[in-house]
């Protein structure tokens, strides 16, 4: 008895014994620098950043970069090739390509940007309630994008535009009523994903109202895959934009726009400089917008961190 009771050790015994635990876990590395080390080690994506930040630039400080007027003609140095006078060629009418390549940033570029915002708000809000409230609200919505995606996006959009006549305008309305659908889509999948976790159900068990749920915890909580989809589709726009003002259906003479002055050089085969430049600028910023959407795209999938 007396051993046992020499082998026992008061708890004020132990805890002085005992070796002294942190009262805290070290601190981990803060999320936004996580994200900054991720960034760091993609240089196609920083490649990316930079010639979109370049190109953005260069179209908004085009009326101080111009050396030209991109619709003033000069019949006397038409089909100039490129030279100290004309840094990209003179096209069949004497307006400076470069001049014109610069000014077309300032249509393609907003037209791009507009089609994507206004599809991924429109299609987010309708795949999101669709997903969230079921029924028959969610039958009557996905058999609406069954019906648009159902066609080819250039296709739908060429005729839409036909119909309503050329101009930027009418172009940008046919992206809108085609580029919707998968935003819509690709939110209901998120939504459906995430209303059972234990988050959404403690926000309904502390009586949050079913439209603040989905405003403030699963939309946002879904954002990250619709991001990649929008880098993405950014270049992917561009190119619409240029092949319906290719096919007469977007912009019309004398407005700048890539994707016409690709057109207007189509036959001048010699005077390969009209539609060289402004093909490379689409190529330039459509790739290079891919590259950011890989980047993303690694970076906010856990798998391939």
């Amino acid at each position: 008895m007396r051993q046992m009771q020499s082998l026992r050790t008061s708890p004020s015994t132990m805890a002085v014994d005992a070796p002294a635990l942190p009262l805290t876990a070290p601190a981990a590395p803060s999320d936004r620098r996580r994200v900054v080390r991720r960034v760091l080690r993609k240089p196609m994506m920083i490649g990316g950043i930079v010639v979109v930040l370049i190109w953005v630039l260069l179209a908004a400080l085009a009326p101080t970069i111009a050396p030209y007027d991109p619709i003033d003609q000069d019949v006397r140095h038409r089909l100039q090739a490129p030279s100290p006078a004309h840094w990209l060629g003179a096209d069949e009418l004497g307006r400076d390509v470069f001049s014109r390549v610069l000014y077309g940033g300032r249509v393609s570029l907003p037209v791009a940007a507009a089609v994507v915002a206004v599809a991924t708000v429109f299609g987010t809000m309708l795949g999101g309630v669709a997903g969230f409230t079921g029924g028959w609200f969610d039958s009557l919505a996905m058999r609406l994008v069954d019906v648009v995606l159902a066609f080819p996006s250039l296709i739908l959009a060429m005729a839409i535009a036909a119909a309503l006549g050329p101009s930027i305008q009418n172009a940008m309305l046919a992206m809108l009523l085609v580029w919707w659908p998968p935003y819509a889509r690709l939110a209901r999948g998120q939504v459906l994903a995430l209303r059972s976790r234990e988050y959404v159900m403690a926000a309904r068990g502390l009586g949050l109202p079913e439209h603040r749920i989905l405003l403030r915890h699963l939309l946002p909580n879904s954002f990250a895959p619709l991001l990649v989809m929008m880098t993405m589709d950014f270049g992917t726009a561009i190119i619409i934009t240029a092949a319906l003002s290719f096919l007469g259906l977007g912009a019309v003479p004398p407005t700048p726009e890539w994707g016409a002055m690709v057109a207007e050089g189509r036959e001048l085969i010699q005077q390969w400089w009209i539609s060289t430049f402004p093909g490379i600028a689409i190529f330039m910023v459509a790739i290079a917008t891919n590259f950011i959407g890989d980047g993303l795209r690694d970076i906010v999938d856990p798998r391939l961190r």
